[in-house]
């Protein structure tokens, strides 16, 4: 008799570890389903051959569709049209061992776009959407781009919520009525209001310079929060990240939440940062104040990321 209730008490536990292993199989392709996908990544004439490593465009829009006139005001995004991109980042994740190098691309780097002659880099998803900014970003850097990210502001601030704020230390305080941001020195948990104030605002001296490096700091302890175990192992942070990255989060066509969680994982721990090498600033007719690329050091740059070799130390930056 005893042996039978083992027997029995094993069937059971076997048939609880089958079912919760078909809830969580059939989780992740319902969330893996409910991605927003578009070609984003479409082949093209002289594109650039596959090169080594993983690399993805990151690419933070300002589009306000989703979000409704309450959340406009909360989240202090105004009542612009169109979609225009904030943010634009180069992720590359080495094929071996090694950290990831996260290099941003100042929106208003002055490059040429295909089709359209040179303009603001920005000016590329502003008239072709995400396939048009890719080609840019292919023909400028050299690199093949294998996967694509694009985050909205609700969105943004919705994942940064879902894992419970994360942890960021400020220097100085930081007032920007435009961005809705008014923060203290010293370390603090950001909530997803404060997150996208601070990754948006420009209200510094060097202006989109600087905030490209707080938008690469936040993202690197973004992904460290996400992938940690206090946020994985936590049913009541894990599901709602992962119910809020499908709503907010658009991927390419090919594109699944496997190469997400890789983009995570290839974030957590730490990255080398770096912003391409600014030339100079300049103010031209037509077009606005522009940032002009210093060629030789973005092709030492690019050239190593295209080989999948560490980037020359003297290009790098500390993360904040």
């Amino acid at each position: 008799m005893p042996q039978r209730r083992k027997v029995k008490k094993g069937r059971v536990f076997l048939a609880i570890v089958f079912v919760l292993l078909l809830v969580l199989v059939g989780l992740y392709f319902y969330v893996d389903s409910s991605l927003r996908r578009s070609n984003a990544l479409p082949d093209y004439e002289g594109r650039p051959a596959d090169t080594p490593g993983t690399n993805w465009l990151l690419v933070g829009s300002d589009a306000r569709d989703d979000l409704t006139q309450e959340q406009k005001d909360a989240l202090s995004t105004g009542d612009a049209g169109g979609k225009r991109t904030d943010t634009i980042m180069l992720l590359h994740i080495p094929a071996g061992s090694g950290k990831s190098t996260l290099v941003s691309l100042p929106r208003d780097s002055y490059v040429d776009i295909p089709g359209e002659g040179k303009n603001k880099i920005n000016a590329a998803f502003a008239l072709g959407g995400a396939p048009l900014l890719a080609q840019t970003v292919e023909g400028v850097t050299g690199i093949h781009l294998d996967h694509y990210m694009e985050i909205g502001f609700g969105g943004f601030a919705g994942i940064v919520d879902a894992v419970g704020g994360v942890d960021m230390c400020i220097e100085e305080p930081m007032q920007d009525p435009l961005a809705g941001l008014d923060l203290k020195p010293g370390c603090q948990e950001l909530d997803g209001t404060q997150a996208l104030g601070f990754v948006r605002t420009r209200a510094f001296a060097t202006a989109d310079l600087q905030r490209v490096q707080n938008q690469r700091k936040f993202l690197s302890a973004l992904s460290d929060r996400a992938t940690s175990p206090a946020t994985l192992l936590n049913p009541f942070r894990a599901f709602p990240l992962l119910f809020a990255s499908t709503d907010s989060i658009s991927v390419n066509d090919d594109d699944s939440l496997f190469n997400l969680g890789g983009l995570a994982f290839g974030m957590g721990g730490g990255v080398d940062t770096a912003t391409v090498p600014v030339g100079g600033t300049p103010t031209l007719d037509g077009v606005g104040s522009v940032v002009q690329w210093d060629r030789e050091n973005a092709l030492r740059l690019f050239g190593a990321l295209e080989k999948d070799e560490p980037v020359p130390a003297d290009l790098l930056q500390q993360p904040g």
